[in-house]
């Protein structure tokens, strides 16, 4: 399980993220939903450890960010906005050089790396340098990286960036079954249709601040919409009144 209470971060005057609070489950996947500029990404970048929170507390499972950021990494899969791929690495070289940075053994890291070469029906991609990769090899290859230390928390900023239909398909019916597994499964959006396919609860960012947190059911009755994107619409433009957003 994931926790996030009273997240704040600033850079300089701009106040990027408001006292957000949130959980994320275990066996579910939580949407960070709201629109470009909202505060989803620097708010992914402060649980994964790459920024530090101005003030607010973030806790894996029960280990707190802060204090313990190796072994808060060591619980996390990431899948962060820029992919950060190696392009003179082959797709099986890029997922075996994190394996390693993970203290591995060989032999686990080659068991690991086969595995989710089959998952994510990689096999026509493994052996070629990243370079040259579509979007969706890139994605796969990312996703592939981050989950071959067999993480129970995966977080994932904006997954479906660039993807066609085919690869947006593939990639929900993977994350369903990383949430079939029981695994607490995270992800950033702007994009209704990836909610409404994919979300056990969803979490509304607007300027750096929770407007809304709840089940899709919850959310729409809250609006009281029976379309989840006009809910999501007024609820945003009502936060907006409020001088929220």
């Amino acid at each position: 399980m994931i926790d996030v209470e009273q997240l704040h971060k600033s850079f300089g005057a701009k106040v990027a993220v408001q006292e957000v609070t949130f959980s994320a489950r275990d066996g579910q996947i939580t949407g960070l939903l709201g629109p470009n500029g909202a505060g989803k990404t620097t708010t992914l970048r402060m649980l994964y450890t790459l920024l530090k929170a101005d003030h607010g507390r973030i806790s894996v499972d029960g280990v707190d960010a802060a204090s313990q950021p190796l072994e808060v990494r060591r619980r996390l899969g990431v899948l962060p906005d820029a992919r950060g791929l190696y392009k003179r690495l082959t797709a099986r070289e890029n997922i075996a050089y994190f394996a390693q940075l993970h203290g591995m053994d060989a032999a686990l890291i080659r068991h690991r790396t086969d595995a989710l070469i089959d998952t994510l029906a990689m096999h026509d991609i493994a052996e070629r340098r990243v370079e040259g990769f579509s979007q969706g090899e890139r994605v796969k290859t990312a996703i592939a990286r981050a989950l071959v230390h067999d993480p129970r928390h995966i977080v994932l900023d904006e997954p479906s960036n660039g993807l066609d239909v085919i690869a947006t398909r593939s990639l929900r019916d993977f994350l369903r079954q990383l949430r079939s597994e029981g695994r607490c499964v995270l992800f950033s959006t702007h994009i209704m249709q990836e909610v409404a396919a994919l979300c056990d609860r969803i979490v509304v960012i607007a300027a750096g601040r929770v407007v809304a947190d709840g089940s899709p059911e919850a959310l729409r009755e809250q609006a009281g919409e029976s379309s989840l994107e006009d809910a999501f619409v007024k609820i945003i433009g009502a936060a907006a009144v409020e001088g929220l957003a």
